[in-house]
């Protein structure tokens, strides 16, 4: 038995990825998802996931999704609240130690300055609990200046080659990669991607979890749910979220 009998489906749980799913990047949730979401909440429990910090999903799903959601589980569910409370958090920075991070962060500010790349703007490292996030072009830049990158990094695989740099140098340190929206790629332990969200639902007593993510391929930030028994709904952006919650649960 869940935690959650005031539900019309209390053995059902609906997570989502943040960016592409529930906002567009740098975008605040519109209100007519907002509003789905609430009534969503009367059928079934809800939660979010998202490889950045809480902060992030505060700015772009509001002030008050501790209470919107009933499972928060930010930077790949490393930092965990259930019903508003924190039930988890571990932290990177401890689990890799100061010496190797501060040898992973050098190698990182190297191969940045030696990028070629049309546009820098700033923020290239962001470090949280659970992971590093790097962007070559900084994620201080503009929505117009990320659709650039995205197209120059398609055509030469900026991101890709260096991960596989990263790989390479540091093969020894149990680490893995994920390229993550369209200016990004996240670095955390192995095992720590967003299927580490499901360590806390172990004991919830879900029959069915659903997963809605904007990409399901190898190497981008929502495959890590491939093969775990949740049902996989991939949509293109928060429109097409809000049509396949109406079409799945009729009368929404």
């Amino acid at each position: 038995m869940t935690s959650f009998q005031d539900r019309e489906f209390p053995n059902a749980l609906i997570l989502f990825d943040a960016d592409n799913c529930l906002t567009l990047p740098e975008k605040p949730v519109c209100e007519e998802l907002k509003m789905l979401l609430c009534q969503l909440r009367i059928k079934v429990a809800i939660g979010f996931v998202s490889g950045s910090d809480l902060s992030v999903q505060v700015e772009h799903l509001g002030p008050t999704i501790l209470k919107d959601f009933d499972f928060c589980f930010s930077e790949n569910g490393l930092v965990a609240y259930k019903l508003g409370q924190l039930i988890s958090s571990q932290s990177f920075i401890s689990w890799i130690g100061d010496e190797n991070y501060n040898e992973l962060v050098s190698f990182i500010l190297s191969y940045l300055a030696h990028l070629d790349l049309p546009k820098r703007r700033g923020t290239f490292i962001e470090f949280s609990n659970g992971m590093i996030k790097v962007s070559p072009i900084g994620k201080n830049s503009t929505i117009e200046e990320r659709i650039e990158f995205e197209r120059h990094d398609k055509e030469f695989l900026i991101r890709e080659s260096f991960i596989k740099a990263l790989q390479a140098k540091f093969q020894s340190l149990g680490l893995s990669y994920l390229i993550s929206g369209s200016i990004s790629f996240d670095i955390f332990p192995s095992g720590w991607d967003k299927s580490y969200a499901l360590r806390h639902l172990e004991n919830e007593g879900f029959d069915e979890v659903y997963f809605f993510g904007d990409k399901c391929i190898k190497c981008d930030n929502s495959w890590t749910f491939g093969d775990s028994g949740i049902i996989h709904c991939p949509v293109q952006g928060p429109e097409d979220t809000f049509i396949k919650l109406r079409d799945i649960f009729q009368g929404l």
